[in-house]
C-alpha cells in the first residue's frame, strides 16, 4: 500500500462516492499539513526533555541533587501551566499562523540560553521561562487540527501529530549521546553543545509555520469544491451539549474530568521520559549507549500508537480503549520494578511509553465534541494547562524518592498509583460523554 493511503485511510468495506471524496480531501489535507506540525512537535518535546540527557553530564559541572534536578526538570510546566490559557486565546484572536511562530521562536531561544545556568537557581529560572515560551503550542496545534478535519479522522490525526513524542526520543536519543561527546570542543562542554544544536531548529522552523493558513477558507491549495466538502463536513457534526462560550467551557464537569485524567497520566509519562536515561545510566552504559538504548521504547511508540489510534477510530469505543492504554502502562510500571532482568523492566518502561503516548492521541478528540469557538481554545488550554502540571509532578516524585531511597523503585510505584486513578476517572467521564 502506497503511504499515500495510510494517514487517513477508510476501513475496507465500500463507501459511498462523496464518503471517498471526502477521504481524498482530508488526506491532502493531512499530507499537506501534519508532516510540518509533526516535525514542530518533535522539536518541542526534544528541547523539553532533552534536559535527561544533560543531565548525564551537566549535573555534576553546576552542583545539582537528583532532588534539585527533578524540581528544575519539572518547573517548567508551572511556567507552562500559568500561560497556558491566556496563550491560547492570543492564538484565536491573532490566528495560529502567527501565534505558533511566536511560540516555537522564543522557545528555541531560551532553550539555547540554558547553556548559561550555573547552579540550582539559575537552572530553575531557565526552566520556568522554558515553559513560559512553550505554553500553548500544544493545545493550539490541537485546536487548529480540529478546524482541519472533523472527528471521524482526529483519532489518526492526533495520532500522527503526537507521534512526534516518541519520534523526539528516537531521534533525540542517540542525537543527545553523540552531542554530548562533543565535550571540549572550541571549549564549550558537551551538555552545552546539546542545548545550542537542538535548541535552534525550533527558531528556524517557527519562521517556517508562517507559512500556514489558519482556516481551509484561506487555504489556496484547495480547490471550491475541496473548500465546500470540507466545510460542510465539519459544519454537518453533530455535538452533544456545545459550549460557545470561555467560561462556560471552563466550568463544564466533562472539561474538569478531562483536565484530571491528562494530569495523572502525564505524572506518569514525564515521569518516565525526563529519568528514563538516567534510570538505564544507573546500569553502567555508556553515555552514548544510553541514548541508543532510550530510543527504543519510543521505536515501538511511534509504530504501535498510529495503528491503535486507527482501531480506536473504528471502534466508535475510544473512552475504553484510553482506560486500557493507561492501565496498560499502570502494569508496565509494576513490571519495571519488578522484573528480575534489566530487558524485562525495559520492556515494562516500553509499555509505559506506549501507553501514555497513544492515551495522549484519543484524549484529544474528546473534548471537540462538545467545545466549539473561544470556548474549544480556551477549553483545550485549560485541559493541558492542568494537565501538564503533572509534568511537573512526575519528576518531582522521582527525584525526592531518588534522593530518600538511592532507587527509582519507589518513584516508579507511586507513578503507577496515579495511573490507575486515572483509569478510574475515565471510566466516570464515559457515563458523562457518549461514545461515537
Amino acid at each position: 500500500m502506497s503511504a499515500s493511503k495510510t494517514v487517513l485511510s477508510a476501513p475496507p468495506d465500500a463507501v459511498s462516492v462523496q464518503e471517498q471524496d471526502e477521504q481524498r480531501v482530508f488526506r491532502k489535507i493531512a499530507w499537506r499539513i501534519l508532516p510540518l506540525l509533526t516535525l514542530a512537535y518533535i522539536v518541542n518535546f526534544l528541547d523539553r526533555t532533552n534536559v535527561g540527557f544533560a543531565a548525564l553530564t551537566m549535573n555534576q559541572e553546576i552542583g545539582l541533587t537528583a532532588a534539585q534536578f527533578g524540581t528544575g526538570a519539572g518547573i517548567l510546566f508551572l511556567g507552562y501551566c500559568v500561560f497556558e490559557v491566556p496563550s491560547n486565546v492570543a492564538l484565536h484572536r491573532y490566528g495560529a499562523r502567527l501565534w505558533l511562530c511566536r511560540i516555537m521562536v522564543t522557545w528555541g531561544i531560551v532553550s539555547m540560553a540554558t547553556i548559561f545556568v550555573t547552579g540550582p537557581k539559575s537552572f530553575y529560572l531557565l526552566r520556568f521561562l522554558l515553559g513560559v515560551a512553550e505554553a500553548g503550542f500544544f493545545p493550539g496545534v490541537a485546536f487548529y487540527l480540529s478546524q482541519w478535519f472533523p472527528a471521524q479522522f482526529r483519532a489518526r490525526v492526533f495520532a500522527w501529530f503526537l507521534i512526534g513524542i516518541p519520534a523526539s526520543s528516537l531521534i533525540g536519543g542517540p542525537l543527545s549521546g553523540a552531542l554530548l561527546e562533543m565535550h571540549g570542543i572550541a571549549g564549550i562542554a558537551g551538555w552545552k553543545w546539546l542545548y545550542l544544536l537542538e535548541g535552534a531548529p525550533a527558531v528556524i522552523l517557527g519562521l517556517v509555520l508562517l507559512g500556514l493558513k489558519n482556516r481551509p477558507e484561506e487555504a489556496e491549495w484547495l480547490t471550491a469544491e475541496e473548500k465546500r466538502i470540507v466545510r460542510a463536513r465539519l459544519d454537518g457534526e453533530k455535538r452533544e451539549q456545545p459550549r460557545h462560550s470561555f467560561w462556560a467551557a471552563l466550568a463544564d464537569r466533562r472539561v474538569i474530568l478531562l483536565a484530571l485524567i491528562q494530569f495523572t497520566f502525564t505524572i506518569g509519562a514525564y515521569g518516565v521520559a525526563i529519568f528514563l536515561p538516567l534510570i538505564i545510566k544507573a546500569q553502567n552504559f555508556s553515555d552514548f549507549n544510553v541514548g541508543l538504548i532510550s530510543a527504543l521504547p519510543s521505536l515501538v511508540a511511534c509504530v504501535a500508537m498510529v495503528f491503535w489510534a486507527g482501531v480506536v477510530d473504528r471502534s466508535r469505543q475510544k473512552m475504553l480503549h484510553l482506560a486500557a492504554m493507561c492501565l496498560i502502562s499502570a502494569l508496565g510500571l509494576v513490571l519495571a520494578v519488578y522484573a528480575g532482568a534489566f530487558v524485562v523492566a525495559l520492556a515494562g518502561l516500553t509499555a509505559v511509553v506506549v501507553g501514555t503516548n497513544t492515551a495522549r492521541a484519543v484524549l484529544w478528540t474528546i473534548p471537540t465534541r462538545f467545545l466549539t469557538g473561544i470556548a474549544a481554545a480556551g477549553g483545550l488550554a485549560f485541559i493541558n494547562s492542568v494537565g501538564t502540571i503533572g509534568g511537573f509532578v512526575g519528576p518531582s516524585i522521582m527525584g525526592e524518592f531518588r534522593s530518600l531511597t538511592g532507587s527509582f523503585n519507589a518513584g516508579l510505584l507511586a507513578l503507577a498509583g496515579f495511573m490507575l486513578v486515572s483509569v478510574a476517572l475515565i471510566l466516570v467521564l464515559r457515563s458523562m460523554v457518549r461514545e461515537q
